[in-house]
């Protein structure tokens, strides 16, 4: 079976996630007991909540942010991007998974507080059946290393840091 949607949402005060598969009966909610999806359109969502139907109107405002409407309350909430753009999360010189896949190999004796090169290959991706070189953006330090072989990576993990080393002011 294919994996689930998944779709973010923050509140005032916290996160949502809604998970849920489109099959052919129609929109499958997961992770939550008791709950089925009765109608799934862009503007109105009917649940059956343990037995009782429910109805949540929803309006989108400026493409991000979403009012619903439910049977006792209203919410507004803004959409989380599916895909965050992770150098504003991340420090210079992080070393991303550039697609989904395995670890199936680190360079020889690489450990945090190694010296790389830049264009070094640290780490090999199996993504797709093929393989795929992560290599250092510059030559410097390797501060932390999260990648191990066997392990699955999503797009945008934390593979490792490499620290640039200091340019060198030449004195004229």
């Amino acid at each position: 079976p294919s994996q689930p949607q998944v779709k973010r949402y923050r509140g005032r005060d916290t996160e949502h996630e809604v998970r849920y598969h489109v099959t052919r009966r129609g929109v499958q909610a997961e992770g939550f007991p008791g709950v089925r999806v009765r109608h799934a359109a862009p503007d109105v969502v009917r649940l059956e909540v343990d037995g009782v139907d429910n109805e949540f109107r929803i309006t989108v405002h400026e493409g991000d942010r979403i009012h619903v409407d439910t049977p006792t309350s209203a919410h507004t909430l803004t959409r989380l991007s599916r895909f965050p753009d992770p150098t504003a999360q991340r420090e210079p010189g992080s070393l991303l998974a550039p697609m989904p896949g395995t670890v199936v190999r680190i360079a020889e004796g690489l450990a945090p507080g190694a010296t790389v090169t830049a264009g070094q290959p640290l780490v090999w991706l199996e993504a797709m059946k093929m393989e795929h070189r992560i290599t250092a953006p510059a030559s410097g330090t390797l501060t932390a290393l999260h990648a191990a072989p066997g392990r699955q990576v999503e797009v945008g993990a934390l593979l490792a840091v490499v620290q640039a080393a200091a340019q060198e002011e030449h004195a004229s």
